[in-house]
């Protein structure tokens, strides 16, 4: 059974990371464009006590787009340019996810079973992903 699923899976093999990238870099791009216009609504960033409340929220959102098309255009620009953007785009998108789950969702830590059902986590492992691995 198994010699048969890897020969039918075989011609998919070299699209398989492409799975991931566009699903990652398209979440993070529509992520971030929902936050557009810039600075846009503040009052939950200024609840969190951020004395600068536009800046960050433009910050994020900026950074949100900005690693989603780093993700995707990391797969198709070439040789050690394309594996820089694709590791220093998983690493933002990291970065974000950590902060996501600190500021929004601390109350997942005290049950485990929230953290492993939401997208939040999931995102933040295939950024850790494309951090560790880049292109290869």
């Amino acid at each position: 059974m198994n010699k048969y699923l890897d020969a039918m899976a075989k011609p998919f093999m070299p699209i398989t990371p492409w799975l991931l990238r566009i699903g990652l870099g398209v979440a993070f791009i529509y992520h971030g464009y929902g936050k557009f216009p810039i600075p846009g609504d503040v009052v939950w960033w200024e609840s969190l006590g951020f004395v600068h409340a536009e800046l960050v929220r433009s910050l994020v959102a900026l950074g949100e787009v900005g690693a989603g098309v780093g993700i995707i255009l990391g797969g198709i620009l070439p040789g050690n340019i394309g594996n820089l953007t694709t590791r220093l785009s998983g690493g933002a998108v990291v970065v974000i996810m950590i902060g996501a789950i600190y500021l929004a969702h601390m109350d997942w830590f005290s049950d485990l079973r929230k953290l492993f059902t939401s997208e939040q986590i999931f995102l933040f492992l295939i950024g850790l992903y494309f951090t560790i691995r880049g292109n290869n």
